[in-house]
């Protein structure tokens, strides 16, 4: 996929606890500051190609140019995260790439036979679809979105981890 859409721009961890989980992230893998959204505004949301409300949380940080998501799903809403978590995992569940030009990377993808699982949108340019992934168990591909304010705000994430010194590791948007 990288041939496709370029690096890989951030790992996605599907967790039961994001407050342990980002207590572990900042005191023992040094990773931080960390965005904690409890109800990110979530528009559009299928799963499978049905509408779905999955009440998540999820937590930002970097470490390098890489983003660490932190997800954890508060309902049984259909999703692929509750079927990663109900297939018995946590941890990496995606790797996402990152595009500022989301039709033409999607068109892609779909011409070289990818099938989107599950998609949703927050704001007006951050929308996010992960791609279904068979014969393998855990981690898929996410395709985000990353215009506008979304964009602007993981810049953000990835200046603050850059500087950061360990202290205000959670930070409550």
């Amino acid at each position: 996929m990288s041939r496709l859409l370029g690096p890989v721009r951030q790992n996605g961890y599907v967790v039961r606890d994001i407050e342990k989980a980002m207590k572990y992230w900042a005191e023992v893998m040094g990773v931080g500051p960390w965005y904690y959204i409890a109800q990110p505004p979530i528009e559009a949301f299928e799963y499978m190609g049905q509408p779905s409300q999955p009440d998540i949380s999820i937590a930002l940080a970097n470490s390098g140019p890489l983003q660490i998501e932190l997800i954890q799903q508060r309902n049984d809403a259909p999703s692929m995260y509750r079927d990663f978590l109900e297939a018995g995992h946590e941890g990496l569940q995606h790797i996402a790439y990152w595009t500022t030009d989301f039709d033409t990377a999607l068109a892609q993808c779909l011409a070289a036979g990818y099938r989107i699982g599950h998609r949703g949108q927050i704001g007006a340019r951050g929308r996010f679809l992960y791609f279904e992934s068979d014969g393998h168990p855990g981690t898929v591909i996410e395709l985000s979105e990353i215009a506008g304010n979304k964009g602007k705000f993981f810049d953000k994430i990835a200046r603050e981890a850059a500087t950061w010194d360990g202290s205000n590791p959670i930070r409550r948007l």
